[in-house]
């Protein structure tokens, strides 16, 4: 055969509708440099969450325990709150990021460790600022039950 009826062929085998849908162009991610940041470190009793922000409070980067691979109890883990920092490592050296405010909030365990592996992966800490939210008062309590 010559190479006209072979091209003719593989034309032919192709289905045209899928061959009339245009390839979708996926955008370039563009490069982040930041020197101050602030780092959201949320732990729950069954999650690790920490997010990067730049400093006026938009979220650059995330991870979390789940995210990481974890399930179940061990999502609440110190281990993983590191493993989760870990985890944004590479976008603190690829944006330059060097120095961070530290917003927490939560009472998990996760939440010295995570800020244990932020100064680990050599960012200077500025503050530290627990943001866990603490009832003044709290709902009504239950009435007294009678036997």
């Amino acid at each position: 055969m010559t190479e006209e009826v072979k091209e003719k062929e593989a034309q032919e085998t192709v289905d045209p509708a899928v061959s009339a849908v245009p390839a979708k162009k996926r955008k370039k991610k563009s490069k982040i440099s930041l020197k101050k940041g602030i780092a959201f470190v949320n732990a729950t009793y069954n999650n690790t969450m920490v997010s990067i922000a730049d400093s006026s409070g938009n979220v650059v980067a995330w991870a979390s325990a789940g995210k990481a691979g974890f399930k179940g109890p061990k999502k609440s883990t110190p281990y993983a709150a590191g493993i989760v920092v870990r985890a944004l490592a590479d976008f603190v050296k690829q944006s330059g990021l060097s120095q961070v405010d530290v917003h927490i909030k939560g009472v998990g365990m996760g939440r010295d460790a995570a800020v244990r592996a932020l100064s680990g992966l050599g960012l200077q800490i500025q503050s530290i600022k627990d943001k866990t939210p603490v009832p003044h008062n709290g709902p009504r309590a239950k009435k007294v039950r009678r036997v």
